[in-house]
């Protein structure tokens, strides 16, 4: 199921997305879901064109925890070897956007970067989560851009204004719940262009890795968000570009680059 959060005459609202073809087509429709997608929840038989909503971020989680350097090849096209530890950072809840929001450049970077990542949806509060029952605390998967202030992120040595600005997280379409996010095809375009293609099947920690780490330490919440890392081909977004994140069986997420303020 493809779950997306919306809102239509000043309600907001989760939908579940029927119908075959892209946002823009006109082809799909939502239909309301009663309740909230964490817990037991129906279908309304309301359904409204989804060309005719807004789309919001299809989730506003409480946390987003990003993995830095998880594909081999992107840690060596910036220089570095692949860490011993997973590299985990925070991006807040003010960074997210939705699909069709802007990017707002940031005044204080002159090199912004595109990172094409597979966001994992939390679907339950959970902590020092098994191996095997991993599965059973995500709702599904969705399309991230881990947008970068490069320059900002070599000068500081630290990641928190880099990463973490606002706008700085686009997460949607919508939330997958039914894909097997294991060997799927990431890629990223800017102005139609492609920059990054590669397989979730590269990471060197897999979802299973990264969960069983981050819920050692920490609860994670219902909502939350599990940024897995990046593949190699990243680059440069200027004001005015057009950056599409596509990931095999889940959608694309699109956000324009505009000058903040």
């Amino acid at each position: 199921m493809r779950i997306a959060r919306f809102s239509i005459d000043g309600n907001v609202a989760f939908g579940a997305v029927e119908g075959q073809g892209t946002v823009e087509s006109g082809d799909l429709v939502l239909d309301i879901i009663k309740g909230i997608p964490y817990a037991d929840f129906e279908l309304s038989g309301t359904k409204v064109p989804l060309n005719k909503v807004r789309l919001l971020p299809p989730v506003l989680p409480n946390k987003v925890v990003a993995i830095g350097r998880n594909y081999a090849e992107h840690a060596a096209e910036l220089g570095h070897e692949v860490p011993e530890a997973p590299i985990t950072f925070f991006k807040p809840t003010t960074s997210v956007i939705g699909s069709g929001d802007a990017i707002e450049y940031p005044s204080f970077s002159e090199e912004l970067h595109h990172e094409a990542e597979l966001a994992v949806v939390i679907g339950r509060m959970c902590r020092e989560v098994p191996r095997e029952r991993v599965r059973d605390v995500i709702l599904g998967y969705t399309c991230a851009n881990d947008v970068t202030a490069r320059d900002v992120q070599k000068r500081e040595k630290q990641w928190a204004r880099a990463k973490g600005f606002d706008t700085s997280c686009p997460l949607g379409p919508w939330v997958e719940t039914d894909v097997d996010p294991h060997d799927l095809t990431i890629q990223a375009t800017v102005n139609g262009e492609q920059r990054q293609l590669g397989r979730t099947s590269d990471m060197v920690r897999s979802i299973e890795d990264l969960v069983v780490h981050i819920t050692e330490a920490m609860t994670l919440l219902p909502g939350d968000v599990i940024l897995t890392g990046t593949p190699a081909g990243v680059g440069p977004l200027h004001v005015g570009d057009e950056v599409a994140v596509t990931i095999e069986g889940i959608g694309t997420l699109t956000n324009k680059v505009i000058k903040r303020g």
